[in-house]
């Protein structure tokens, strides 16, 4: 079997959604996911024009800081944004069910009891409709690297394929103009961005949403028009 048809029939039986009506005898099928293949092949997101740049702002609330450690999500917010435009009818939200209970702190904090978690969708369905959510996006997120773990651990542990997509920190785009700002409550607060609900997925990831466009508009003041510009940047001045 062709490698790539074998990696979308196990991403068939493992996603499910739009992936499941993908028929191998259906000529039409295939020759759809032949161009996909070539386009995310041939798709270079580091040179794509800010204002023509896709992504999916995305925040996780979880039990901890760290996934190998036994910490799990507990729910998944994210919203859509194309160039400098939030998609406020494209949004995801979920919780996670979890087979431990949330801290007595991490309950306060975000909101969430032990008896929502019981009821909600377990991580598999979750990532299935997740995954489906946001396709090929360029995923965003402040602080990248504690959503980055949580999903490469939870991607292998709920499902058994390696987590692939970029992420992009938001963080990156703040520090050029402004070293000083380090947490999304700084940031916002510099941006006069208000947050309805701090440490709700959702929530967090509309007012993450909105710092990455302020961010954009603000580093194209200096000539930064794509994400190859911004890390160019970062790296050569270290």
């Amino acid at each position: 079997m062709n490698p790539f048809m074998q990696f979308v029939k196990d991403l068939s039986d493992r996603l499910g959604s739009g992936f499941s009506s993908i028929n191998q005898n259906d000529p039409s099928k295939v020759a759809y996911m032949r161009n996909l293949e070539r386009e995310m092949k041939n798709r270079d997101v580091l040179d794509i024009p800010f204002e023509e740049l896709s992504v999916v702002v995305f925040d996780l609330e979880t039990t901890g800081f760290y996934p190998y450690k036994g910490d799990q999500i507990l729910s998944i917010g994210a919203v859509k944004v194309e160039g400098t435009t939030i998609l406020e009818n494209e949004t995801f939200y979920s919780l996670v069910q979890c087979d431990t209970p949330p801290s007595q702190e991490i309950e306060e904090l975000t909101g969430i009891t032990q008896e929502m978690l019981v009821a909600a969708d377990p991580l598999r369905d979750v990532l299935k409709r997740f995954y489906s959510y946001i396709r090929s996006d360029v995923l965003v997120a402040h602080h990248a690297n504690h959503e980055k773990q949580f999903m490469n651990h939870a991607t292998w542990l709920a499902l058994r394929k390696n987590f692939q997509h970029r992420i992009v920190d938001t963080n990156f785009l703040t520090k050029i103009a402004h070293q000083d700002l380090v947490s999304l409550d700084e940031c916002c607060a510099h941006y006069d961005i208000s947050i309805e609900q701090r440490h709700h997925a959702l929530e967090d990831a509309k007012a993450t949403a909105k710092l990455w466009v302020e961010s954009i508009r603000e580093i194209k003041e200096h000539n930064f028009t794509t994400l190859q510009d911004v890390y160019t940047h970062l790296a050569t001045s270290r």
